[in-house]
C-alpha cells in the first residue's frame, strides 16, 4: 500500500515514507504518459471531453503526489526525503517540459480553438484553451527542434539550481547555533523568549540557552538584546548565510550567476529581449519599463518619510542610547527602543495578549461573519503532531473546503510562511464537486512552559495574510480545475486577497476578538491599541524603501537586454541601494544569496507584485471603510467578484467589478502614512 498512490479525498500523510516516492512517481508518470499518448493520437477528436478531461485526471494524480513530496520537503526535511526528491526531480521536470512542448497536443488545442464548436463552450473552458495555447508558445513549442531541446535543458538545469539554492539557505540557517551559559549576556531579552532558548538548549542536550537563526529565535534577540556584541554576531551569521563566508559547497553565489545566465538565454530563445519580458507575459503589468516606473515612483513618494524615519532613529540613538554611529545590527534594537519611548509600549507587551488559540478563534469569527461561512475542526492523517485540520462549511452546512495548519518553527522546516494546495475544486464526471484542500504554514514560536503560544502583532498580520491566500483558493466557485482557486490568476494579482486580510488586524473591533492575555485573560485594552495604531506607520517610509530595493534589484537584474548580470548582480544591488536606500548596509551583507523568493521561488522578475497588489488590496479595503467594515453585503461582493472567480476572469476585471472603477494608489499612500 503506497499512500502516494492510494489517493482518496485526503492523503495519508502519516504513512508517507521516502521509500514510497520513487515507486509512486514511476507508476503515475507512466499513467500520465499513456494519457498524453491517447490524447494526442491522430484518431482522438480535438474536443474538451476527449483531450482536456482525461489528461487532467491523469495529471492531477501525478501533480498531487509530487506536490505532497515538495510539501513534505518544506515542512519535514530529512536526508532520506531529499534523496528521494532529488532522484525524481529530473524525470518529473523532463516530463512537464516535454508536455509543455508537445507539438501534437499543441495542435489539438489549436484545433479546438479553430473549431466551430469553440463558441459553444462556456467562457471558462474557452479561457483554459486560450491559456494553454499561450503557454505552449511561452514554453517553446513553436521553436525548431534544436532550440526546443535547448529550452528543455535550460529548464532542467534551472529546476536543479532553484532546489539547490533553497536547500543551501535552509542548511546554512540550521548550521548556526550559539550556546550561552551566562544569562547576563542575554540581558533585555523577554522571559518567554528566554524560555524558548532554554527549551532549545535542553532539546540539544546542552546547558543554558541556545540561539539559532530561525526567525522566532533570531528576531527577538535583534530587537531586545542589550548585548551589542551578541547582536553583531547574530547579524553577521544571518546576513552571510549561503555565501562565500561559509562552506564553498553551500555558497549560492555561483548558483545565482548560473540562474541569471540561463534565464537570459531562455528568454532570448523564446523571442523576448530579456527574462523580465518573459516573466511579464502572463502578468498584469505590461512591460519592465512600466514596472520600473511604478517602483521608482513609489520610492520617490516614500523617500521623504524614509529620510525622516532614519534621521529620527539616528538622533534618538545618539541622544538616548549613547550610539554615535548606528550599525546594521543596532537598527532593530534601537527601533524597538524608540518605538517604546515614542509610543509608550513595546512589542513584547503587546505579544502577551495574542495567544494563538484566541487569534485563531477571532480570525475565524471575522471571516464567518463577513463571508457567510463556518470553520470547524476536522480530522485527518498529518505529518507532524503540531498539525491541525479544519473544514469550511457554507450556510447550508455543506463542506466547501478543508485545510491543514502547521504553525510552529522547527529545524526540519524551511523559514517563512506560505499557503499551498493539495487539491483544487473541480466538477467531476458524475456531477459531484471535488472540494479544495490547502496547507497554511507559518514559523511561530512554540508554546513554552505549558502556556499557549504567543504571537507578535507582525505574526498575526502574517497569519491573516496567509489565510487570505487560503480563502482565495478555498472559496472559489470555478468548477474547472485549471482556473479554480489561485490557478490561472496573474502573479502580480495573487497577493491582493492576502494583503487585503492584513487590514483587519488594524481594526479594534477585530483585534479585541483576537486577544486574551496569557496571564490575566484580558482583551487588549483600547488605550494600548490606540498606541499601536499611532505607531502603525512607524518607519513605514524606511520599510517601503526596503521593499523597493528588493523589487528594483529583482527587475533590473532580469530586465537588461545586453547582459544577464551574472557577473555583476552585486553591483546592480549596490546601485539600487544608492538610488533608494536610506539605511546603510554592512559591506559583508550577502542578502542576494538568501533571496529565495526570486532564486528558489516563483517571484523572479515578479517581486514587484507585492507592492503592485498592495495598491489593489488597500483600495479594495477602502470599500469596506466606505460601506461599513463589517458589512456582509460588501463581504459577499468581495467573495462574488474576487475570491470566487479564480483565474476565470482577468484580475483587473475582478477588481473593477468589486470596486466599480479602476484601482487607485490613494488608499495605500494614506494607510501607510506616506500621504
Amino acid at each position: 500500500m503506497n499512500p502516494l498512490l492510494q489517493q482518496s479525498k485526503l492523503l495519508d500523510f502519516a504513512s508517507i515514507r521516502p521509500e514510497h516516492v520513487t515507486p509512486a512517481l514511476r507508476e503515475l508518470l507512466e499513467n500520465a504518459r499513456n494519457a498524453v499518448s491517447l490524447a494526442t493520437a491522430p484518431g482522438t477528436p480535438a474536443t474538451w471531453l476527449d483531450v482536456v478531461e482525461p489528461l487532467d485526471q491523469a495529471l492531477t494524480r501525478l501533480s498531487r503526489a509530487w506536490g505532497a513530496v515538495g510539501h513534505l520537503m518544506g515542512v519535514m526535511d530529512s536526508e532520506e526525503l531529499r534523496k528521494a526528491h532529488d532522484e525524481n526531480l529530473e524525470p518529473m521536470t523532463q516530463f512537464y517540459l516535454e508536455l509543455s512542448q508537445n507539438e501534437a497536443l499543441f495542435a489539438k488545442y489549436k484545433a479546438m480553438a479553430a473549431d466551430a464548436g469553440f463558441a459553444d463552450l462556456d467562457a471558462v473552458r474557452r479561457r483554459v484553451i486560450e491559456h494553454e495555447i499561450r503557454d505552449f508558445r511561452l514554453s517553446g513549442a513553436d521553436l525548431p527542434e534544436a532550440e526546443k531541446m535547448r529550452v528543455q535543458a535550460i529548464a532542467q538545469e534551472q529546476a536543479q539550481l532553484c532546489n539547490r539554492f533553497g536547500l543551501n539557505v535552509l542548511d546554512a540557517t540550521n548550521a548556526f547555533t550559539l550556546d550561552i551559559t551566562d544569562k547576563a549576556e542575554l540581558d533585555g531579552i523577554p522571559e518567554d523568549v528566554l524560555g524558548l532558548y532554554a527549551q532549545q538548549a535542553r532539546a540539544a542536550g546542552v546547558e543554558g540557552w541556545r540561539l539559532t537563526l530561525q526567525m522566532p529565535s533570531y528576531l527577538p534577540a535583534m530587537q531586545y538584546a542589550s548585548n551589542r556584541a551578541l547582536r553583531e554576531k547574530l547579524y553577521r551569521a544571518y546576513s552571510t548565510r549561503a555565501s562565500e563566508f561559509g562552506p564553498a559547497e553551500k555558497d549560492n553565489t555561483p548558483v545565482i550567476a548560473r540562474l541569471l545566465e540561463l534565464r537570459h538565454e531562455e528568454a532570448q530563445l523564446l523571442g523576448f529581449h530579456n527574462f523580465a519580458e518573459l516573466s511579464l507575459a502572463t502578468k498584469m503589468a505590461s512591460s519592465p519599463a512600466q514596472v520600473d516606473a511604478f517602483l521608482s515612483d513609489m520610492a520617490a513618494k516614500a523617500r521623504p518619510k524614509a529620510e525622516r524615519d532614519w534621521q529620527e532613529l539616528v538622533a534618538f540613538a545618539r541622544e538616548h542610547l549613547g550610539i554615535e554611529a548606528l550599525e546594521p545590527w543596532d537598527i532593530a534594537w534601537a527601533s524597538e527602543k524608540l518605538k517604546t519611548y515614542a509610543y509608550a509600549f513595546s512589542e513584547n507587551e503587546v505579544k502577551q495578549y495574542f495567544t494563538l488559540p484566541t487569534v485563531f478563534s477571532g480570525m475565524f469569527a471575522l471571516v464567518e461573519k463577513l463571508f457567510g461561512i463556518r470553520i470547524e475542526s476536522d480530522t485527518a492523517s498529518v505529518w507532524h503532531p503540531d498539525v491541525q485540520f479544519w473544514k469550511i462549511v457554507d450556510d447550508k452546512g455543506t463542506t466547501v473546503a478543508q485545510f491543514y495548519t502547521d504553525l510552529y518553527a522547527r529545524a526540519s522546516k524551511r523559514g517563512g510562511a506560505w499557503m499551498d494546495n493539495d487539491s483544487t475544486r473541480k466538477r467531476l464526471a458524475d456531477g459531484s464537486i471535488r472540494t479544495p484542500i490547502a496547507y497554511l504554514v507559518c514559523n511561530f514560536s512554540h508554546p513554552v512552559d505549558g502556556k499557549p503560544a504567543l504571537l507578535t502583532h507582525d505574526d498575526v498580520i502574517t497569519l491573516f495574510h496567509e489565510f487570505g491566500h487560503g480563502l482565495h483558493h478555498m472559496l472559489t466557485r470555478v468548477d474547472v480545475s485549471q482556473l479554480s482557486g489561485i490557478n490561472g490568476v496573474e502573479w502580480d494579482a495573487v497577493e491582493m486577497p492576502s494583503q487585503f486580510m492584513e487590514n483587519w488586524v488594524w481594526n479594534y473591533d477585530t483585534v479585541r476578538t483576537l486577544t486574551h492575555h496569557v496571564d490575566t485573560g484580558e482583551e487588549l485594552p483600547r488605550a494600548l491599541f490606540d498606541k499601536m495604531l499611532a505607531a502603525k506607520n512607524f518607519q513605514s517610509g524606511m520599510f517601503c524603501e526596503r521593499q523597493m530595493e528588493f523589487a528594483l534589484f529583482d527587475m533590473r537584474i532580469h530586465a537588461d537586454t545586453a547582459t544577464s548580470h551574472a557577473d555583476d548582480f552585486a553591483s546592480v544591488l549596490a546601485d539600487v541601494r544608492k538610488e533608494v536606500a536610506v539605511v546603510p548596509v554592512a559591506d559583508f551583507n550577502r542578502f542576494a544569496q538568501s533571496f529565495s523568493h526570486i532564486f528558489a521561488g516563483g517571484y523572479a522578475a515578479g517581486y514587484y507584485s507585492y507592492k503592485w497588489a498592495e495598491v489593489l488590496s488597500a483600495d479594495a479595503f477602502a470599500a469596506f471603510e466606505e460601506e461599513g467594515l463589517m458589512n456582509p453585503t460588501t463581504g459577499k461582493r468581495w467573495v462574488d467578484e474576487v475570491l470566487s472567480r479564480g483565474g476565470s476572469r482577468d484580475a483587473l476585471d475582478n477588481f473593477k467589478a468589486f470596486r466599480g472603477r479602476e484601482p487607485s494608489a490613494d488608499a495605500l499612500l494614506r494607510h501607510s502614512g506616506i500621504a
